[in-house]
């Protein structure tokens, strides 16, 4: 009676374990490479562990204290939310622009697509070096300043603490334009491919109703693009607080840390300093402003979705 049990189940059994036993070399290779790593970096950051040392040492508290009380990280933790308060608005709303202007058909605007595009595919370390040789004291932008007299004696782009209205470090600015130039041209396709999804027969019934040129806009795309605009803002916000390359390439976190981000001081703590706990600690509050997004981005989701 058992037998015939078993033999009976065993193919509905066979049919419920199958998906999950391929799932299984996935699910090991995630646990091993993401799981595994970020419970270790959170025991770390309750220890002291330096790589000279064979074993953590259980310090409870005390790298959660040494932060609350690290003026560096307070400030590398503004100068991101510096980055997601500039950076974001202009990743948002430009590339919609830019997205309109080439949705349009007229002779030669993939040129102009591909033009605008081309940023995204090279190499942020290409890029930085670049804009780096741009902004020297000798480099063509001060170039073009002296030649036309607006500042005689050029801007110091990258080596400058000063604020800008007393608000963002002049270092900080110069590597948020790298950031922008860098994401226009990936946005925009984002755009583009909504642009595209929205019927003309739309634009068509707006004009016979009045609504023409830059109002047809505001009365139709905008609306329509609202699951766009929701999903462009968030992972431009994601990507901003994760600001690394641009930052290590042109101005290593000076002059006095203003254009420091918080991923360059945990890197700065691990990698120079040996820092390993420290920087463990800096990651899991990384992780809970991430976590923080994250839950933000469902939110408009779920309220697009209810619209």
């Amino acid at each position: 009676m058992l037998n015939q049990l078993k033999s009976k189940n065993w193919p509905l059994i066979q049919q419920k374990l199958t998906p999950y036993l391929f799932l299984l070399p996935a699910l090991l290779i995630l646990f091993l490479t993401v799981f595994w790593p970020a419970l270790q970096t959170f025991y770390l950051s309750f220890t002291n562990y330096e790589f000279i040392d064979e074993t953590p040492k259980w310090i409870g508290f005390a790298n959660f204290v040494k932060l609350w009380k690290d003026k560096v990280f307070w400030q590398t933790l503004e100068n991101t939310f510096l980055y997601l308060l500039f950076v974001v608005p202009i990743l948002v709303i430009t590339p919609l622009i830019l997205a309109i202007l080439v949705n349009q058909k007229l002779r030669g605007m993939n040129w102009f697509r591909t033009a605008y595009y081309t940023p995204v595919v090279i190499s942020m370390v290409v890029a930085g070096i670049a804009w780096k040789w741009l902004y020297a004291e000798n480099g063509l932008l001060n170039q073009f300043l002296k030649t036309i007299g607006l500042f005689p004696d050029g801007i110091p782009w990258l080596t400058s603490p000063d604020k800008i209205l007393g608000i963002v470090p002049i270092s900080l600015a110069s590597v948020m334009a790298v950031t922008i130039w860098k994401g226009l041209g990936y946005y925009m396709v984002i755009y583009l491919a909504g642009l595209q999804s929205i019927p003309a027969d739309v634009y068509e019934a707006a004009s016979i109703d009045g609504s023409d040129g830059i109002r047809k806009h505001l009365d139709i795309t905008i609306p329509l693009m609202r699951p766009y605009l929701a999903l462009v803002g968030v992972i431009s916000a994601i990507s901003a607080t994760k600001v690394f390359e641009e930052v290590y390439v042109m101005t290593g976190g000076g002059p006095l840390n203003s254009s420091k981000t918080i991923v360059y001081y945990l890197y700065e703590q691990a990698f120079s300093n040996l820092e390993l706990s420290y920087a463990c600690t800096i990651g899991l509050a990384l992780f809970l402003i991430m976590l923080v997004l994250s839950i933000l981005r469902l939110f408009v989701n779920q309220q697009d979705s209810i619209i």
